[in-house]
């Protein structure tokens, strides 16, 4: 009888139609989040290794063990083209648990990137590398090789829950992750948003306010809002 999910390695799981996950990769983690109605974050503690790192993909999840890195290298006979690893923790860790070594092994995969509930290093050569990675912490300390986790179970990082084959999407205002079966359609939400955010901006750029292209100056009179000359 098993008593946890440790141990479990699952070789089989569902991605989304890769022809969605491009459409997605074309919009801010911004703009998605508020497609879907203001869901689907990371908290924002994860942030980028480096400037410029960003990222979009199928996600092929880790369960660590803290100061444990064992489960990557387990992991990374699961990637194919274009997957992005998440990894959360069975508890919180800082330790390095992630660097350039790994990173070859996972580009030579085909692997798009890495978030992590966790630390990375070797960050100036991931950079060089170009293999994008969101991560709480940066920190040298090394990691040990001894006790299973898992891969490709649901994980729980940075407070959101990320299932094998949901996309997730990075960038320097944060991570979300969008549910596999939901890509295709918040792809269109976001399209349709960034479209009526540029029908914004425009205005804007003729110097309408935003107390007129919102229609805010009823309710803000009935809020009781008051100009005075003096």
């Amino acid at each position: 009888m098993r008593l946890n999910n440790l141990g479990i390695v699952r070789t089989n799981i569902e991605r989304p139609d890769p022809t969605d996950v491009e459409r997605l990769s074309q919009f801010g983690v911004a703009t998605i989040h508020e497609a879907m109605g203001r869901v689907g974050l990371l908290r924002p503690y994860i942030r980028p290794a480096y400037t410029g790192a960003k990222l979009c993909g199928p996600a092929v999840t880790v369960l660590l063990q803290p100061g444990d890195n064992w489960m990557f290298h387990v992991a990374a006979e699961q990637v194919q083209e274009g997957d992005v690893i998440v990894a959360g923790c069975t508890t919180e860790s800082e330790d390095g648990f992630f660097g350039e070594l790994l990173a070859t092994s996972l580009t030579a995969r085909g692997c798009k990137g890495l978030v992590i509930d966790g630390g990375v290093r070797d960050v100036a050569d991931l950079e060089k590398m170009d293999f994008p990675v969101f991560s709480r912490a940066v920190n040298a300390k090394g990691t040990v090789k001894a006790t299973l986790g898992s891969v490709n179970i649901p994980v729980v990082v940075a407070n959101a829950v990320v299932n094998p084959g949901d996309v997730v999407v990075a960038d320097v205002d944060g991570v979300v992750v969008v549910p596999r079966e939901l890509v295709g359609a918040v792809a269109d939400a976001s399209q349709k948003r960034e479209d009526n955010e540029e029908a914004k901006r425009a205005k804007f750029r003729e110097g309408v306010l935003g107390l007129d292209i919102y229609g805010m100056r009823e309710p803000l009179a009935k809020a009781g809002l008051e100009y005075v000359e003096n």
